[in-house]
C-alpha cells in the first residue's frame, strides 16, 4: 500500500501529519491520483488544481472526469469536454521548475462518454462483423447508456487504456481521476463484478440455453419462460435482448479480464486515492466510510483533503468572551456596530471550533490518515488563476 507523503504542520489535528501535496505530486513514482468522496465537497476542483499544480512542476497530466456538472471544462477554458483528451491553454511554470532549454508544461483534460467508451471495447474485442452486430442492437444502446454501473465500469476502461496508452508512448506520466458524487463513487471498484453478475446471471444464462444447451430444454421449460417473457417485454424486445446476449457472451471474457486488470492497476504501489470531504457531519461521515471501504480493498490511500474550512478569526477573544462583551455593549447602544462585529467573531469562533472537534473525530478514528486542510475562498473558482491559488493552498497544509 502507497505510503502518505505527510510532514508536521500548523493545521493537521493532534496526533496526524499533515498531508504534503507537493511532495506527492512530485514523485515520479505516483502515476494515478484518484479523488474521492460525496457530492458538492469540491472533488472536481480539487482535481484539476493537484492536476494544474503537478503539470506547472515538470509532469505530463491528464485529468479524467466523469462529474455530470461540467465544471472542470469551465474553470481550464476549455469550451467543452468529450472522451479525447484536450490541451489546456495558459499553463505557466512554477518558479523553479521547468526546462532550462525552453518548452511549455503539459496538462490534458477529458469527460468520460460513457457510450463511447463502451462501444470501443467493443470494437476492441470482437470481429468488425461481430462489433456491428453488437453496436446496432437495441439492447445493447440501452444497456451502454442507461445501465446502473455502466458509468463506473467505463469509467475504469477508460482509466486503463489511458495508462496503457501512457506506459506505450509516455505520453503522460500523470493521470488525475475526479469521481461521481456520493457513495457512487467508489461504486467503480464494484462495477467489474456487477456487471459480470448480470451478464453471467441465471437470467441471462437461460436466454443463451438454446444455443448452448439440446432442444429439447427449450421445448420444456424454457419455452414457458420465452412464452411468459414475450407477452411481458414484446417479441421483438425478446428477440434483441436474445440476440445481444448471445453475441457480448462471445467477447464477455475480454471485459471481465480488462477489468481485472484495471482493478489491480488501482491497487498497485503508483496509485493514490485522496478522500475529499467538507467540514460538515455528513461529509466527514461520508469521508469515513470512503477510508475504511478503500481499506477494505487495500487500496492506496494517500491521505484526506478538508475543502472550505472556516478561517481562524483574529484575536484571542473567546466565543463566549465575544459574546459577553457585544451584551454590556448594547446595553449602552442597542445599534452598537462593534457589538455586531464582536457577535460575528463569536459565531465564526464557534463554526471554527465544530469543524475542529470534526476533523478531531475523524483524526480519533483514523489517526493513519495524512489530512490537508484547504481554508473556504471569498467566490468560485471558475479559471486557472483560482485553479492555481486552491493548488496553493493545498500545499500551504
Amino acid at each position: 500500500m502507497t505510503k502518505a507523503r505527510t510532514r508536521v504542520g500548523p493545521l493537521a489535528t493532534a496526533g496526524q501529519a499533515a498531508l504534503d501535496v507537493d511532495a506527492l505530486l512530485d514523485d515520479p513514482s505516483t502515476g494515478i491520483i484518484v479523488c474521492c468522496g460525496s457530492g458538492g465537497v469540491g472533488k472536481t476542483t480539487t482535481s484539476a488544481a493537484l492536476a494544474l499544480r503537478a503539470a506547472e512542476r515538470g509532469r505530463k497530466v491528464v485529468v479524467l472526469t466523469i462529474d455530470p456538472a461540467r465544471r472542470l471544462a469551465q474553470s481550464m477554458g476549455i469550451e467543452a469536454l468529450d472522451n479525447t483528451p484536450r490541451p489546456v491553454d495558459g499553463l505557466s511554470w512554477q518558479e523553479g521548475f521547468g526546462p532550462t532549454g525552453g518548452g511549455a508544461p503539459r496538462l490534458d483534460a477529458m469527460m468520460l462518454d460513457m457510450k463511447r467508451t463502451f462501444d470501443e471495447v467493443v470494437a476492441s474485442q470482437a470481429t468488425p462483423e461481430k462489433a456491428k452486430q453488437i453496436l446496432e442492437n437495441p439492447f445493447y444502446i440501452t444497456l451502454s447508456s442507461s445501465f446502473a454501473g455502466t458509468q463506473e465500469y467505463m469509467a475504469m476502461e477508460k482509466l486503463g487504456q489511458i495508462h496503457a496508452d501512457a506506459q506505450r508512448d509516455g505520453g503522460y506520466d500523470l493521470i488525475v481521476v475526479d469521481t461521481p458524487p456520493s457513495r457512487s463513487a467508489l461504486d467503480f471498484l464494484d462495477a467489474p463484478e456487477r456487471l459480470s453478475s448480470f451478464l453471467d446471471g441465471r437470467f441471462i444464462r437461460l436466454l443463451l440455453a438454446p444455443a448452448r444447451g439440446p432442444a429439447k430444454l427449450m421445448a420444456a421449460g424454457l419455452g414457458l419462460i420465452t412464452n411468459a417473457l414475450t407477452k411481458v417485454l414484446g417479441g421483438q424486445v425478446l428477440r434483441d435482448l436474445q440476440t445481444f446476449v448471445a453475441a457480448i457472451d462471445t467477447v464477455f471474457g475480454g471485459f471481465r479480464q480488462r477489468a481485472q486488470k484495471t482493478y489491480a492497476l488501482l491497487q498497485a504501489e503508483g496509485t493514490a486515492f485522496l478522500v475529499v470531504a467538507a467540514p460538515e457531519p455528513d461529509a466527514m461521515r461520508e469521508a469515513a466510510y470512503f477510508v475504511e471501504r478503500l481499506s477494505e480493498d487495500r487500496m492506496p490511500l494517500a491521505g484526506l483533503i478538508v475543502n472550505r474550512a472556516s478561517p481562524t478569526p483574529q484575536g484571542t477573544l473567546s466565543a463566549d468572551e465575544a459574546m459577553a462583551a457585544a451584551g454590556r455593549l448594547r446595553r449602552h447602544d442597542p445599534e452598537s456596530l462593534t457589538a455586531g462585529l464582536l457577535c460575528l467573531h463569536a459565531d465564526q469562533t464557534r463554526m471554527c471550533e465544530r469543524e475542529s472537534a470534526l476533523r478531531t473525530r475523524f483524526a480519533t478514528a483514523h489517526p493513519q490518515v495524512a489530512t490537508a486542510v484547504v481554508p473556504a475562498l471569498a467566490g468560485d473558482v471558475h479559471d486557472l488563476d483560482g485553479l492555481r491559488r486552491v493548488g496553493t493552498l493545498l500545499a500551504a497544509t
